[in-house]
């Protein structure tokens, strides 16, 4: 398989819309060429799922690369690490034959996401009025914690009083808050203290430094990809805030999200969807409207791997691809389910939007005014047939390489590779 920008031994793999763009699947496939794959942000409110013949793998924290023998698969410490779903897919990895002991680190300085930030997330939400469409995780409760310096991290876990201390102390300030909400879970909360110190002596047995892992796999001449959750546009700082995750995805956030410097990194391959999905509220300028969004939806099973949500579709809006390409400094572009849209006459490519104050060709930070925006469409010849057997870009009907032309000179990113359905053979490595 082609590996982007060729001899590259540090490459980050991020996504360029607003999650679920096929990241999984290609970073599995990349892994094949990598000694150590690495997961630099979110948490357990992603999901990559991946085919490996006619088995399908759901991942949630755990590096894709882990169902490729032999490769060290690390968590660094921008995760924020929720033990209890770690251990299940850990757990449950094991249960079908894949080879993981020796294989996972989780880096000290990653902060733990537990059980009262779950409930802490729900009960938020419920009383929200206007709600974000947050997976009830806990992440965004974690990543305040860490935020507000009082939050727990792996290397808490090695001195069970201070542990034991910082848990009750985070009790305490989660059942004030919860009371202030109305909710009443006492007994919830205490069950999480036993939990957590049930699985600390795996977690601890599964340390490690992170950053230190990395840069002695490049001193060695290794290979190294670096992989984030969620997408450019639920990023914190740079995507449609406040409709946002609680963590920079972007490809800068993955030097600090394993702790290698940022000149460690050589190539940044970004991933997109050859349309448009988006989970949960906030602006989507592309969506459809009526039956195009349900036709699409079902056409590419676009439906949450974490939480079964269906996901609202729409065209491919160039205008994010290519902000995505520059706040990430792309060097490789990953277009996913170019498949999905085989059997559309025509196809709709946003090139700009309608705001309240005009035109706009650049994405605004303006969340508000994006979402009245609406999308000024180039429409595009479909090619009405079927794809997933292509195996090179020779093999694609001519209007389906003009469609991928047509992307790559609006991201101004190039093509590095297709997807054309989700086995791994059905990837196209474009030279």
């Amino acid at each position: 398989m082609h590996v982007p920008a060729g001899s590259s031994r540090c490459v980050v793999v991020v996504g360029c819309q607003w999650g679920d763009e096929g990241k999984g699947k290609i970073v599995d496939v990349l892994s094949e060429g990598m000694d150590v794959v690495a997961r630099y942000q979110g948490g357990a409110n992603a999901g990559h799922t991946v085919h490996v013949g006619d088995l399908e793998f759901i991942l949630h924290q755990i590096p894709s690369g882990i169902l490729h023998s032999g490769k060290r698969c690390l968590l660094g410490n921008g995760v924020v690490l929720d033990m209890i779903q770690f251990f299940q897919e850990y757990d449950a990895l094991v249960a079908r034959g894949v080879e993981v002991e020796g294989r996972v680190g989780v880096s000290r300085r990653a902060h733990l996401l537990l059980p009262y930030h779950r409930i802490l997330d729900r009960a938020v939400e419920d009383r929200a009025t206007d709600k974000i469409g947050t997976t009830g995780r806990g992440i965004g409760p974690a990543y305040e914690d860490k935020a507000g310096r009082r939050g727990i991290r792996v290397a808490d876990l090695g001195d069970e009083a201070r542990f034991r201390q910082l848990m009750g102390r985070g009790l305490e300030r989660a059942r004030i808050r919860l009371g202030d909400l109305g909710h009443d879970v006492a007994q919830e909360l205490d069950d999480s203290v036993d939990q957590a110190m049930e699985l600390r002596p795996r977690l601890l047995a599964l340390s490690t430094d992170t950053g230190l892992e990395v840069d002695e796999a490049l001193a060695r001449g290794e290979r190294v990809l670096l992989e984030g959750a969620q997408g450019t546009a639920l990023d914190l700082d740079h995507g449609t805030y406040p409709y946002v995750t609680s963590s920079n995805t972007t490809a800068a956030a993955a030097a600090t999200g394993v702790g290698v410097g940022p000149t460690r990194i050589e190539s940044v391959l970004g991933v997109v969807k050859a349309y448009t999905t988006r989970v949960g509220n906030g602006p989507l300028p592309t969506e459809f409207e009526g039956e195009m969004g349900e036709h699409v939806r079902t056409l590419g099973g676009e439906f949450g791997a974490t939480t079964g949500r269906p996901r609202r579709c729409g065209w491919f809006d160039a205008v994010l691809a290519r902000y995505s390409a520059r706040v990430n400094g792309l060097t490789g572009l990953a277009v996913t389910k170019l498949d999905v849209l085989d059997t559309l006459p025509e196809i709709g490519v946003a090139t700009g939007y309608r705001m309240p104050g005009g035109e706009v060709h650049e994405f605004p930070a303006d969340t508000q005014g994006l979402d009245g925006a609406e999308p000024i469409l180039e429409t595009l010849p479909g090619w009405e047939c079927h794809t997933g057997d292509a195996r090179s870009l020779d093999d694609l009907p001519a209007n389906a390489r003009r469609y991928l032309d047509r992307v790559e000179e609006l991201t101004g990113a190039p093509i590095e590779m297709v997807s054309v359905g989700s086995k791994r053979s059905q990837i196209i490595p474009v030279a």
